[in-house]
């Protein structure tokens, strides 16, 4: 699958299936930090993401 990292501007690609929480673990991100949109839509922890997906991470951003 394609995975695009928002914060770094970079592609990575990513062999197999898995969780979106085996991911992130691949990808040494928290779950708590980022959000994970699978093909434009936003996808929880538990979601199973293929080959074909193109999955992007973006940094949770807050402020006051």
């Amino acid at each position: 699958m394609k995975v695009y990292i928002r914060q770094k501007k970079s592609t990575v690609d990513v062999e197999g299936s898995c969780s979106v929480l085996e991911l992130l673990r691949r990808l040494g991100y928290s779950q708590e930090t980022v959000l994970v949109l699978r093909n434009g839509g936003l996808v929880t922890p538990d979601v199973r993401l293929s080959e074909e997906d193109e999955v992007e991470i973006i940094p949770v951003i807050s402020g006051g």
